[in-house]
């Protein structure tokens, strides 16, 4: 059996710019091209090797959109492990890992060769490519650009749309609860009413000088004197040194 791992996810996600949080929509959700891109190459290899191919999907109930779709275009089963929305995914690595297998990842080509066997090459950095020779079991990860899934004919189509999908209960991700947060604002601080028996006194509290001075006066100097006096003036203030 070859199965075909697809990640359900938002393919149009919104982001909350204020808590970064992540809104999942069922209605702009599906898979990536690289996943599509697997679904075909899972496919193409199973015709070569005489192999069904199992569609597996994690997700809540809207995820077997997914799987439909992978068995309109040739899976022969569909999978979905019940998990909710946001919840933890597996990746390549973990899979390669749990299930004792070899990994290749970053491919662009696949050639198909006797049953068990695949012919890989890999991107590297710098333009460079890597050939590999995968053997059963393998976990293999494709780039979007590898394949591009075949048009699924109308009668699977239909088909699909009432197909069992086999669900299977999840480990139980917790997941961790968002704290609700709001924009900052400083807390309002008690500010004395201004001095002044009249209104008018009240609003030259308010708008006058902090110190209670007036920086204002009106003098009559020679230029000399006059130059003197600013630059008296400013060391008074603290804008100049003594």
């Amino acid at each position: 059996m070859i199965a075909a791992c697809l990640k359900w996810v938002d393919r149009r996600p919104e982001i909350d710019p204020l808590t970064g949080s992540v809104g999942i929509d069922a209605r702009s959700a599906g898979v990536s091209d690289a996943d599509q891109a697997a679904l075909e190459w899972a496919l193409r290899t199973g015709e070569a090797w005489g192999h069904g191919v199992v569609a597996v999907t994690a997700g809540p109930e809207p995820a077997d959109d997914v799987l439909r779709e992978a068995l309109a275009a040739g899976a022969t089963e569909a999978i979905r492990v019940e998990l909710p929305a946001g919840a933890p995914r597996s990746v390549p690595a973990y899979l390669a890992a749990h299930l004792g297998a070899a990994q290749a990842l970053g491919l662009v080509q696949l050639d198909v060769g006797t049953s068990g066997e695949l012919t890989a090459l890999r991107r590297l950095d710098g333009g460079r490519r890597e050939r590999l020779r995968v053997t059963a079991p393998g976990v293999c990860s494709v780039e979007g650009a590898a394949a591009r899934l075949r048009r699924a004919p109308l009668a699977a189509t239909l088909a699909a749309r009432t197909a069992v999908i086999d669900v299977r209960p999840g480990a139980g991700a917790v997941l961790t609860p968002s704290v609700p947060t709001r924009p900052f604002r400083p807390r309002a601080r008690v500010l004395a009413p201004p001095a002044g028996a009249t209104a008018l006194e009240r609003i030259a509290a308010l708008t006058g000088p902090a110190t209670g001075t007036a920086h204002g006066q009106p003098v009559v100097l020679e230029p000399a004197d006059a130059a003197d006096r600013i630059l008296d003036t400013l060391r008074s203030w603290g804008y100049l040194d003594s």
